[in-house]
């Protein structure tokens, strides 16, 4: 299974496939329509108190990445029903708003979906 990342920031392509945003908040400044989302599935997203501590702090990456990937087996119904649309897709791009592009929650939920 492939799956693409992308800022939801970033212009929507024809070759995104499916656009499912991870992200527990909708991102500032983005009209709905323009996002171009297909499914915004919130509940895989870190908790509230995951993502405040964490606040995108490079240094708290690994850490970040075993707190979130025990949150995600603590939420094994939401991940199976994002494992299932995955699977059922040619393409699909997991979305996210933060800026840095290399420790976000995305990378994490696309490891644990092709792990």
């Amino acid at each position: 299974m492939r799956i693409r990342l992308k800022r939801i920031y970033e212009p929507k392509q024809d070759d995104d496939g499916f656009r499912i945003l991870v992200d527990r908040l909708w991102p500032r400044g983005l009209d709905k329509q323009e996002a171009g989302v297909d499914l915004w599935l919130k509940d895989v997203a870190p908790s509230a108190e995951l993502r405040r501590w964490f606040g995108h702090d490079p240094n708290k990456w690994s850490e970040f990445q075993r707190r979130y990937s025990e949150e995600l087996q603590r939420n094994e119904p939401a991940v199976t029903a994002l494992r299932q649309r995955v699977n059922a897709e040619d393409k699909v791009t997991l979305l996210y708003a933060a800026k840095d592009t290399d420790h976000n929650n995305a990378i994490v939920l696309r490891d644990v979906l092709q792990g």
